[in-house]
């Protein structure tokens, strides 16, 4: 049940986040919060990750039910087998799953909004990055998949010592 909690706590963040910046700056309009290296910006994706797959919006609707009920598939077995670092993961993918379809569904396009720009001299050539826009629903996927790993590099270890 926690685990859920965990989901639901993410939903929440994420869309009380996104209905923050729909009500309070116009889409495109940038606020410095450490100066030019991370801002708040309103901005929205009709496709996936990096902008890819635009006006795709059933596709992603479609495809967005299936993994959630394979992540709440998965949830309640591995918190069934005892695990704790996979059904956390797990309810990150969730919470932040939801978070995008419910965005995707009502709107068609989903809220985006942290910005951050790198800015830095490599072997002495200047580089200038600004990483694609994203909001508090892919900040968990993205962690979430990372804890994934985790967890499977610590199941792998110990099955290694075991053997």
């Amino acid at each position: 049940m926690r685990y859920y909690i965990y989901a639901l706590i993410v939903l929440l963040l994420d869309q009380a986040t996104k209905w923050a910046i729909v009500n309070n700056l116009m889409l495109g309009e940038s606020r410095p919060v450490i100066g030019e290296f991370f801002q708040i910006t309103s901005h929205r994706n009709r496709g996936a990750a990096f902008g890819i797959l635009q006006e795709q919006r059933w596709f992603f609707i479609v495809i967005t039910v299936v993994v959630v009920t394979g992540i709440v598939w998965y949830l309640r077995k591995t918190v069934k087998d005892g695990r704790r670092l996979l059904p956390f993961a797990l309810s990150l993918l969730l919470g932040g799953a939801l978070g995008n379809f419910i965005d995707r569904a009502l709107f068609g396009e989903v809220v985006d909004f942290l910005q951050f720009r790198f800015q830095f001299n490599w072997l002495g050539t200047p580089v200038d990055y600004t990483y694609p826009i994203f909001n508090v629903a892919d900040s968990a996927i993205v962690v979430g998949v990372a804890l994934i790993f985790i967890d499977s590099l610590i199941s792998w270890r110990k099955e290694k010592r075991g053997a």
